[in-house]
């Protein structure tokens, strides 16, 4: 039986479209018809509220299952799959008449009785309907056919460079591909084994300091090293970016630092760059675990050697796994942070020390759990920035930045912007710039009063250019963390930044000896000659103040002064502060 003859048969049975739809293709998607009804079935409130007709919401489910995209870090399949959702509308609205709105595809409004009435006198279920299903079918049917080919032919075929989603396609294929080979040496080898996963040392440094080309050339050689290291048995897939699992199977444990050994040797020089890496091994000790979890355990191992500064190498330990209870929670709990505003604005106070006033503010994020209480950035900023959510906390932070700005303006206070960070996460995609000129007309502030802070070490072509395009409109520019990174003073001739944040520890590096502190006089002259803005981070002590008081560095910012405070509570300084010093 086919697709459109199941689907006209289960809509003769009084099934409705979003059911007939889905119930067709159950067999496909491994649901036995009953699962499929029942899931299926809420699908039919937009077709009865007459807005998206149920076999538009059946046929993208049906593309979500077929495709099983599930893996939150893998952002290019879900753009993949957001196309392929555009895609499918677009063709049943082509097929349809240029409509996908239930009502006007039966030229009745279903969401009263009256239309509910005519459509059953009329019949139009059946007269209608079956145009609309066997149109999603056909769609379906190509859509599913092209994708299953693409997975099938993707090695055998030569893509080009700037096709991301074919590219994709091909990871996800080499990925099933390599889970399933684990699956069976985990079925069939009597022996041990292990799961080693690494990744590069600072590789976002090596992509921000040589180019994102390198980057992908020094991957390639990874890649292409381990085909020469791995035997028969011993199978690797490059996960995302710059980690690497490989699953081997070995006698004695020994076996596993001497193979860490011989990559670490063999893989580490490319060309002029030193590559070092990171290690995580877990030894199975029960097959019956799902892949996916001894994967997490090879991860959890690989994060806890980035934090031990003796070993670049760690087994898992079962307390690690706190780390991966705290990693889920997060992601489960991020959305709501945003929808229950437990995500909050703090603000830490920049000061004058020549005028003894508050003069700006950075916005920092925390977050207010309703049962965790505080948890710190340090704990959930790594992890959303490695999922991706970071850009959602960000334009979340930026928004309650600009509303504060205007209950400022509002109330006559206009000598106070406030900064935020901006991460080479926006500065790579530029979707930002639209994002912040859009709440700043919206909530109608100043422009120069939101200031945008944007870390020095985020040094590339492209990154330069984006910030010349925000300073051409119009906005005030921040070099966060002067002197922590690998090129200080070549960005600035590249990158049109108003004010140098000098950072805390390259500070405290250069009070500590006579050539330290000259070093830092001369960088506070040349920030003069240049007409540069300079503020201190992360003064601490009247020490520190007097010093930089002493070589001319007036503004500063850190715990001697104020620590991030809440909204509120800054705003209540803040208006304290004018009035001192206004008398």
């Amino acid at each position: 039986m086919t697709h459109e003859e199941r689907a006209n048969e289960l809509l003769r049975q009084d099934y409705h479209c979003s059911q007939a739809l889905f119930g067709a293709f159950a067999g496909d998607l491994g649901l036995d018809i009953k699962t499929a009804l029942k899931l299926s079935t809420c699908f039919g409130v937009g077709m009865r509220q007459g807005d998206v007709c149920g076999c538009v919401t059946a046929g993208l489910m049906i593309l979500g299952v077929a495709f099983g995209f599930d893996d939150p870090q893998e952002r290019e399949l879900e753009v993949f799959g957001n196309k392929k959702t555009e895609e499918f509308i677009s063709l049943f609205k082509e097929a349809m008449g240029g409509s996908y709105l239930c009502k006007d595809i039966l030229h009745t409004d279903v969401s009263n009785p009256q239309g509910m009435a005519k459509m059953r006198q009329e019949g139009l279920k059946f007269k209608i309907c079956p145009n609309a299903l066997a149109a999603s079918i056909r769609i379906l049917e190509r859509m599913l056919q092209e994708y299953q080919d693409n997975m099938q032919d993707l090695d055998m075929v030569v893509l080009p460079e700037d096709d991301a989603m074919k590219s994709a396609l091909r990871r996800v294929n080499k990925l099933t591909r390599f889970r399933r080979n684990v699956l069976a040496l985990l079925s069939h080898c009597e022996g041990k084994i292990a799961f080693l996963q690494f990744d590069i040392r600072s590789f976002k440094v090596i992509n921000d300091i040589y180019g994102e080309m390198i980057g992908d050339e020094i991957l390639d050689f990874v890649t292409e090293g381990l085909k020469k290291l791995c035997g028969e048995q011993q199978y690797f897939v490059n996960l995302r970016s710059d980690v690497f699992m490989i699953v081997t199977p070995y006698e004695e444990e020994e076996e596993l630092t001497v193979f860490v050994s011989c990559i670490r040797e063999t893989l580490g020089d490319f060309k002029h760059v030193k590559l070092q890496y990171t290690f995580g091994i877990y030894i199975v000790d029960d097959r019956n675990m799902e892949l996916r979890q001894m994967e997490d355990r090879a991860a959890m191992a690989r994060k806890a050697a980035k934090e031990n500064i003796m070993s670049d190498t760690a087994f898992y330990q079962e307390q690690f796994k706190e780390m991966l209870y705290t990693r889920r929670f997060i992601e489960d709990s991020m959305k709501s942070g945003i929808t229950q505003r437990h995500f909050q604005m703090y603000l830490q106070p920049k000061y004058s020390i020549s005028q003894h006033t508050i003069v700006g503010a950075e916005a920092l994020v925390r977050w207010i759990h309703p049962v965790k209480g505080m948890i710190y950035p340090g704990e959930f900023i790594p992890v959303l920035e490695e999922n991706g959510f970071i850009r959602n906390v960000d334009y979340y932070i930026w928004e309650e930045a600009c509303r504060f700005i205007k209950r400022c303006e509002d109330e006559g206070i206009t000598e106070c912007p406030i900064s935020v960070n901006v991460s080479r996460y926006h500065l790579v995609e530029g979707e930002f710039i639209q994002v912040l000129n859009g709440m700043i007309d919206r909530i109608g502030i100043e422009k120069q009063h939101l200031e945008l802070e944007i870390t020095e070490t985020v040094n590339n072509q492209q990154i330069s250019e984006m910030s010349g395009q925000l300073k051409d409109g119009g906005f005030m520019l921040l070099m966060d963390d002067f002197g922590s990174g690998y090129s200080s003073l070549s960005i600035l001739l590249e990158t049109p930044f108003d004010v140098i944040k000098i950072d805390k520890k390259f500070m405290e590096n250069m009070l500590v000896s006579k050539k330290g502190r000259l070093i830092l006089e001369q960088v506070v002259a040349m920030a003069k000659k240049l007409d540069l803005g300079l503020l201190a981070e992360g003064v601490e002590t009247r020490e520190q103040v007097e010093l930089l008081q002493e070589i001319g560095c007036d503004m500063v910012q850190g715990f001697y002064y104020a620590k991030p405070m809440p909204a509120e509570e800054f705003y209540e300084l803040l208006k304290e502060d004018r009035k001192l010093n206004a008398v």
